[in-house]
């Protein structure tokens, strides 16, 4: 949604109808690709009337108007382009999508068929989630650019480059059905789970977290549970955001420093989220196959409900790290179960499983590894090679909280590391 002088209610009220008012533009011509283009000039109009004369009584249908007409005048200026060839093509369109002011702001919603059509398979995971958080989330492309510390110009190629690719891949904007479904459903879930790790800890940029993203995540993964309830993984994966999130206010302190996870301050939990996460996640777990977001889910509940750092069930923890390896070949995952590892068999051990995965490619150079290195050090008491490990990972990650937080460690770690 473009940024411009609305209150915070008729930005909220715009972020909220611009999925719901794509849908309805895209299934009355049938181009993803138009609609998208002249809804974020329906929003960009909006952004400079609204203030000026108020927010219409159907913001909806003023909107979905107002889209219609951008497609109107895109076929129009079309048909001058191509004169006669086309021009009888053109006044057929420009009929099919006149624009219509009884906008109905309880139409079916269509923000599921956004979602799927812009998780398509043959984007890449970067692609996805940009065009996933402008057109089903709302937010604008100079935000997402933002977040990702890219250009505006360079974020909105992407995002045009992805849209092209839906174009001509000649999927219809609709639901997937049959056989379609789990597939794709898998890809949605895989980009809401890759958006919410973007929002929990930003891959780059100045603060440790991307609320925006979290919260979209959330609100879409909500969106996916309530349209298949009986589905284990989409249940798992609400679960274990809404688990994970649970944390937020715990995770940085005053200016936005990182807190890790053994000095929070666990009253600061969210605990309503933690219940519902976990009751989630137990109803999951009763539907048959056990999945990833399940396990992941399961994990994050037994933090949620250990009273401390001190109290947590470290050796269910490994136990299902133990379960989720063996469905998932993840590097990351094998690293987290590695520190699980050396909570229930000590850092020696555990320094050991993580020397085993540093040669693993997938993580070569990998900050976190270092990161893990450096703590376990730090509890062997060997804290000048803590500190060497500190801040080569500080080194290595483009967080600029998470990198003030492993430099003070690393400071703390004793004289003599500060140039290592």
């Amino acid at each position: 949604m473009p940024d411009g002088g609305l209150d915070a209610d008729a930005e909220r009220q715009l972020r909220e109808l611009a999925p719901r008012v794509l849908g309805a533009v895209t299934k009355r011509c049938g181009d993803f690709v138009a609609a998208e283009d002249a809804v974020q000039d329906a929003l960009l109009a909006a952004t400079t009337d609204w203030p000026q004369r108020g927010v219409p009584d159907n913001p909806g249908g003023w909107l979905f108007t107002v889209a219609c007409r951008r497609l109107v005048d895109q076929t129009e200026a079309e048909a001058a382009r191509r004169r006669r060839e086309l021009a009888v093509a053109a006044e057929r369109a420009a009929h099919a999508i006149a624009p219509s002011p009884d906008f109905d702001d309880d139409l079916a919603d269509e923000t599921l068929a956004l979602l799927f059509t812009c998780c398509h398979p043959s984007l890449s995971p970067p692609a996805a989630i940009a065009l996933t958080l402008r057109a089903v989330g709302g937010l604008t492309t100079a935000a997402i650019a933002h977040a990702f510390l890219v250009p505006e110009a360079t974020m909105a190629q992407r995002i045009s480059r992805a849209k092209q690719t839906i174009r001509d891949s000649g999927v219809p904007f609709a639901m997937p059905e049959g056989r379609e479904r789990e597939p794709r459903l898998g890809a949605v879930l895989h980009v809401l789970y890759l958006m919410f790790q973007e929002g929990h800890t930003g891959s780059s940029g100045g603060d440790l977290m991307q609320v925006a993203f979290a919260d979209e995540a959330i609100r879409l993964a909500r969106l996916v549970h309530a349209a298949w309830p009986d589905h284990a993984e989409a249940q798992g994966l609400l679960a274990l955001l809404l688990l994970s999130d649970a944390r937020r206010h715990a995770r940085t302190g005053a200016d936005g420093e990182l807190i890790p996870l053994h000095e929070q301050d666990r009253s600061r939990w969210d605990r309503t989220a933690i219940a519902e996460g976990t009751a989630l996640v137990t109803a999951a777990f009763t539907r048959g196959r056990v999945g990833s977001y399940q396990l992941q889910a399961a994990i994050a509940s037994l933090h949620g409900e250990a009273a401390d750092f001190a109290a947590t069930d470290w050796p269910q923890i490994l136990a299902l790290y133990d379960l989720l390896l063996r469905i998932t070949d993840n590097p990351m995952v094998a690293l987290n179960r590695a520190v699980a590892a050396a909570m229930v068999h000590g850092p020696q051990h555990g320094l050991e499983l993580v020397e085993q995965l540093a040669q693993d490619a997938r993580l070569a150079g990998h900050f976190r590894i270092d990161a893990v290195r450096a703590h376990l050090h730090e509890r062997l008491g060997d804290t000048a090679a803590a500190g060497r490990h500190f801040r080569a990972a500080a080194k290595g990650t483009q967080n600029a909280a998470e990198r003030q937080y492993l430099l003070a460690k690393a400071t703390r770690s004793g004289p003599g590391n500060q140039d290592a």
